[in-house]
């Protein structure tokens, strides 16, 4: 099989993401978290402080409202989210003190790896990594019409 450059960055970009979620859940779990896992952290990453609903986070995440609705149920049991009545059968979910406290904790744990990180790279090797990957992306969204 000839050696292909999408599946060397697939791979290379899914490499670093697992090693990065798996030093923020471990360091949240020596600090007590124990309750925090990947699938978690996902889901609470794409929830806007304030007001967010099913429906919309259901589009964001690409999953059934359904889905979401287990999420939350899960999250609301652990402390993290409160759901709150909101327009006709909507309902608002919302971060709870404890939920800010953890997000807050994940962004000072992103925070000292971007330390990390900034150490292996410049800022500026960083940045146009991070404008290559955004330019990538681009180009796959623009080609397939997602």
């Amino acid at each position: 099989m000839q050696d292909s450059l999408t599946l060397t960055l697939v791979m290379s970009s899914v490499a670093l993401q697992e090693i990065i979620s798996k030093h923020l859940i471990q360091s949240l779990q020596r600090q007590g978290m124990t309750q925090v896992n990947q699938n978690r952290l996902n889901f609470l990453s794409a929830l806007d402080c304030g007001d967010n609903h099913a429906s919309e986070l259901a589009r964001k995440l690409d999953v059934s409202r359904q889905m979401v609705a287990k999420n939350v149920k899960d999250l609301v049991q652990l402390g993290w989210l409160i759901q709150t009545p909101g327009k006709g059968k909507q309902k608002t979910i919302q971060f709870t003190e404890q939920g800010e406290q953890l997000i807050s904790q994940c962004r000072k744990e992103l925070a000292a790896m971007d330390k990390t990180l900034k150490q292996a790279a410049s800022q500026e090797s960083m940045a146009e990594t991070l404008h290559t990957i955004q330019s990538l992306t681009a180009a796959l969204v623009n080609e397939n019409g997602d």
